[in-house]
């Protein structure tokens, strides 16, 4: 696979190196759904000054809109205008995609003298939202389409009413690289190398047989500890260092306890100096609950969490911590009066850490936050950012309370009651919250905030569901909200509707939670000849669909093991697992050869339905066949999925990186 280079110089042969095949570039499995991307932006170092749109600008960075690199694009103008139509100088607005049941913002920018500001994004539609002095106002825009639009500043808080959106993203215009033979050996080979490298590592991991067998030498929960063990995957000699100096009954249920309180990703990040600090130097408190959420545990937000409970056992002095533990509004008061607010002091994102607030003593407001909880945790006062509304609060006897630096106090907000009520879809019994809905809180100032509520596991089911936040509903601050709801379609595009609604002190607010449907029957888009054959993994003699699945429909797909886009699409289908065996008609899942079979690793998705039978698609000719008969644009981009029925007819297909592919299954399933 490697071209052997030489020289003939005075008579001889010199040997003067191997030479690999030419790299391809841009020939990852991204490059499909690149071409759908509505904006791709980079930040550049300096003051540059490139033909590409600038997005910001800083004193230490620039961010440009490389968009024109990856998909067809065009550019926008926006006027924003008053209610009289007059326009609106240093109007915010906000370009927003529909992206897990929320329109986020993916482009800010200010309005000039002229009321006016540009984008150029991937010909889709966004969302354009425009606010000012708590006046605000909206539009959809389709790029390609709408080559100027006007957003009148016409409406305030306080309005209820549903407004009905169709979104419809950019086509796929993927543009496939030829490759030699040569070139895809050689990157077969590495390939291979890089698996065979990771596995190796993978394979150094803690089993659950060998983390239960660490348990019981060291006299631990045997369950509780593996589930841990096996968790922190490649950080699990430091965790299971930490559980192995805990020798008493009290340390042991203290430390375990610790473990359980940090997240999944920190299991797999959290250093022992981490642990061990916030074991040793944690101040118990009255509540035995508040101390094990809100002091003892170290993670207060996105921070990367360090060894700060030791640092500020030191730097501050026991009198002082007296006090501050006696009435905490002093601490408030301190951090008030000696943390400086700069929001341009940390242009890069990332959390200053809490040391790094008292030594500089200039945070942006995120990081004086975390500063402050951590400082309270240190001294055995418990105190969080709520996670869903992002306020800092005291956790006190009689539950959560306020805290605000500007105004020195702690107040309890008013709240009322808000209930959605949602008849359940034949495809969908109980929406999720991210994926299907999401609540966004208006603010004064005419901009969106949205509740960040547990979304747990969600691809094993877990996470706030309507049923278990607001079947029964659940309390919010007084004030104005955006409840959106998204049924995303086959083609990408999503059906979005958004409810306005206002919760009032002490009142209960009702409102409908409603997942729109397709008036669109299921259609007949295809054929596929159910004979085809494959051979089965436990069999040297071919078998067709038919035969494999008996009459009815099915579901056959061609996967890449090991690609991104095939394991987003497995886990999709594990995470409904159980109604894919309720319907209980067969799955055929094949690799285009022998070697792609052996790299899939089942156990990477667990849940997977029973149904599944795996097979090697012989000399491509089922993946052929789906893309020639399915008239895919590019017929080289795996997974490729179809459901069909032994009348040779397919009803859906889906074909390389797609979001919610389970769920866009089942949907068609339920209306076969």
């Amino acid at each position: 696979n490697h071209a052997w280079v030489e020289a003939w110089v005075d008579g001889k042969w010199y040997f003067l190196g191997a030479c690999e095949p030419e790299p391809v570039l841009n020939l990852g499995w991204f490059n499909a759904p690149a071409s759908r991307g509505m904006l791709m932006h980079t930040k550049v170092f300096g003051r540059y000054n490139g033909p590409e749109e600038v997005m910001y600008r800083t004193p230490r960075y620039t961010e440009i809109n490389v968009i024109d690199n990856y998909a067809p694009t065009a550019k926008a103008d926006v006027t924003i205008v008053d209610a009289d139509g007059k326009p609106v100088a240093d109007a915010k607005v906000e370009f927003k995609v529909y992206n897990y049941a929320e329109f986020y913002t993916v482009a800010s920018k200010q309005t000039d003298a002229d009321g006016k500001t540009f984008l150029t994004a991937g010909k889709g539609d966004m969302l354009v939202w425009a606010s000012k002095d708590g006046k605000f106002g909206y539009s959809k825009l389709s790029f390609g389409k709408d080559n100027a639009l006007t957003v009148k500043l016409d409406k305030t808080a306080g309005e209820a009413y549903t407004l009905d959106m169709d979104i419809i993203p950019p086509v796929e215009g993927a543009n496939m690289p030829e490759v030699t033979p040569e070139q895809r050996a050689e990157n077969n080979r590495r390939m291979a190398l890089e698996d065979s490298i990771r596995n190796a590592y993978v394979a150094t991991f803690m089993t659950d047989e060998s983390a239960r067998h660490f348990a019981k030498e060291y006299q631990l929960d045997e369950d509780v500890v593996a589930k841990l063990l096996v968790a922190s995957r490649g950080n699990h000699e430091t965790i299971r260092d930490f559980m192995a100096r805990l020798r008493s009954e009290k340390s042991k249920k203290g430390g375990i306890d610790l473990l359980q309180q940090i997240s999944a990703k920190d299991l797999r990040d959290v250093s022992s100096e981490v642990l061990i600090d916030h074991m040793m130097n944690s101040h118990l408190c009255a509540n035995a609950d508040y101390f094990r959420r809100f002091v003892r545990n170290p993670r207060v937000s996105n921070e990367m969490i360090t060894p700060y409970k030791g640092f500020f056992e030191k730097a501050v002095p026991e009198q002082e911590r007296e006090a501050y533990l006696a009435d905490p509004m002093k601490l408030v008061a301190w951090v008030a009066e000696n943390i400086r607010v700069d929001k341009d002091c940390n242009l890069g994102g990332s959390p200053i850490t809490p040391e790094g607030v008292w030594k500089a003593r200039t945070a942006d407001a995120h990081s004086r936050d975390i500063f402050f909880v951590s400082m309270a945790r240190s001294m055995g006062i418990p105190a969080r950012i709520d996670e869903v509304t992002g306020k800092v609060q005291l956790m006190g006897d009689e539950g959560a309370v306020d805290v605000n630096f500007e105004a020195m106090e702690q107040a309890s907000a008013p709240t009322g009651k808000f209930i959605a009520r949602y008849t359940p879809i034949k495809s969908l019994a109980d929406p999720k919250y991210y994926s299907h809905f999401s609540i966004s809180r208006l603010t004064p100032a005419g901009t969106l905030k949205l509740l960040n509520y547990d979304e747990g596991d969600i691809d094993m089911g877990g996470g706030a569901t309507w049923a278990n936040l607001l079947k029964n509903g659940t309390a919010l601050d007084a004030g104005n909200y955006v409840m959106v709801t998204g049924t995303r379609l086959a083609n990408g595009g999503v059906l979005s509707q958004l409810t306005f609604f206002t919760i009032k002190p002490g009142e209960t607010t009702t409102v409908d939670l409603v997942m729109r449907e397709s008036k669109d029957d299921i259609q007949v888009i295809g054929n596929f000849n159910s004979e085809s054959t494959y051979k089965p993994i436990d069999s040297d003699e071919l078998k067709s669909i038919l035969a494999t699945t008996g009459r009815g429909y099915y579901i056959v797909a061609v996967l890449g093991a090991g690609q991104e886009p095939t394991n987003h699409a497995l886990r999709d289908i594990a995470a409904l697992g159980k109604e894919f065996d309720e319907w209980g008609r067969g799955i055929v899942l094949l690799f285009p050869n022998e070697e792609q079979y052996k790299k899939f690793r089942p156990q990477e998705f667990p849940g997977l339905p029973a149904t599944i039978t795996y097979g090697i698609d012989v000399d491509g000719s089922i993946q052929k066949q789906i893309a020639e008969g399915m008239k895919l644009s590019n017929k080289t981009i795996l997974p490729m999925f179809i459901i069909g029925d032994t009348f040779n007819r397919v009803v859906f297909v889906s074909q390389g990186y797609t979001i919610g592919l389970g769920e866009q299954l089942m949907k068609v399933i339920h209306k076969l």
